[in-house]
């Protein structure tokens, strides 16, 4: 019994054919890398705007929630709404704290393309606002809170955020939630 592999030109031209492959194989990848990275980059992105978004609307929620007797405004905006302060007793004890240990209000402000908070705030001025992004990754383009009223309901509280990461170009993404605050 005779036994019989590749002819010598079989194995060459399998050989050319498979390189050709390969070379376009490896033309494609950077690419498919790439496209990865910005997707990828895309996505922490929408992530941290949706929890920044999710963490404002919750102190939002609470704005006016008051165990007692509760005196001056629950929800105060400025600067076109790109700086808000909520006010909430939340300790329940029945009227809203101004003292440091216990101090009932929360600040959020647009500040130089960062987010910003500062517990405790009265005025949408000054020092001591704790930066809530990272401004050398991320840079906020807009941030604006707004009340909507509707009659015979609770008011509405939209925030809207835009946001784009450090050295892209092109638009920011945005990003709108609503919450209802059923205690203004």
């Amino acid at each position: 019994m005779r036994q019989r592999g590749f002819s010598l030109t079989e194995v060459l031209i399998a050989t050319a054919i498979s390189s050709l492959l390969l070379i376009s194989a490896s033309r494609f990848l950077p690419g498919l890398q790439r496209a990865v990275l910005v997707q990828s980059g895309q996505r922490e992105l929408e992530e941290e705007v949706w929890h920044h978004l999710f963490s404002v609307g919750k102190q939002l929620q609470r704005a006016g929630y008051c165990a007692g007797n509760c005196q001056g405004q629950a929800l105060v905006t400025a600067r076109l709404g790109s700086c808000v302060i909520v006010r909430s007793d939340a300790n329940s004890n029945g009227n809203w704290d101004n003292s440091a240990s216990e101090n009932d209000s929360t600040g959020f402000r647009l500040e130089s393309g960062a987010l910003e908070t500062l517990r405790g705030a009265t005025s949408c001025e000054g020092k001591g606002w704790e930066k809530l992004t990272d401004p050398s990754r991320l840079t906020i383009a807009h941030f604006v809170v707004r009340t909507v009223e509707h009659a015979g309901f609770a008011p509405e509280v939209n925030i809207e955020m835009a946001a784009i990461r450090k050295g892209e170009k092109g638009e920011p993404w945005q990003a709108l939630y609503t919450v209802t605050g059923y205690n203004l």
